[in-house]
């Protein structure tokens, strides 16, 4: 949403509380300003999963209506975060030729094998799930690992090693359906523990790796 300038709106969908937080990015500056938060008691979940969309519902629009008046306009789009034991991780390598005569490796080859690398995901783990999130872990040109971007270098063979975070394919219909109830459309979803490192880890402690719990 933007009134001039750039306005985001974060929905947490947890057990017990649905907090709903509305941001924006001021000019010439890097540090977002809160506009308005909300928070309402999570109905119609039971241990981490949705059992009736309806009061779900309800209880996303109590705080989304919350944080909409604190800000001081309407809600209805969001990015959503979601956990519990929903979640799920897998690790998948795609493998291609690439397809410059020269060689030369190109967006094109970095997608074809990523992929390369979701179609090896093992059917029995995937039937089920929803892909969420896909992250790029690293790359390797004939072999050899890559430091950073493989785009414009050179080699035959590009592979690619990926970390998909996925959410059971049910639980996300639901989520979408609560939000659906209240009136809110969802931007993207996001899995809960990769929202809470981007706002708590800075890069220098992303690069040295580190553990939060």
């Amino acid at each position: 949403m933007a009134f001039g300038r750039t306005h985001s709106v974060g929905i947490d969908i947890g057990t017990d509380q649905v907090k709903v937080i509305v941001a924006e990015l001021p000019e010439k500056s890097h540090s977002p300003r809160i506009l308005g938060a909300g928070i309402a008691n999570m109905r119609g979940m039971r241990h981490g999963y949705i059992t009736n969309p309806n009061e779900a519902g309800k209880s996303i629009r109590a705080a989304v209506e919350q944080a909409s008046k604190n800000a001081g306009f309407p809600i209805k789009k969001a990015f959503v975060s979601v956990g519990g034991i929903g979640l799920g991780a897998i690790i998948a390598t795609g493998l291609v030729n690439t397809t410059k005569a020269d060689s030369e490796i190109t967006d094109l080859d970095v997608r074809r094998a990523i992929e390369e690398s979701e179609k090896e995901l093992p059917h029995a783990y995937i039937q089920n799930r929803k892909i969420i999130q896909t992250v790029p872990l690293d790359y390797r040109i004939d072999g050899k690992k890559v430091l950073g971007r493989p785009q414009g270098l050179r080699g035959v063979r590009l592979e690619v090693r990926v970390l998909y975070i996925t959410c059971q394919a049910h639980h996300l219909s639901d989520i979408l359906g609560a939000l659906e109830h209240a009136d809110v459309e969802a931007i993207d979803i996001i899995a809960s523990p990769i929202a809470s490192s981007i706002v708590s880890l800075n890069k220098t402690q992303k690069i040295a790796g580190c553990i939060l719990a």
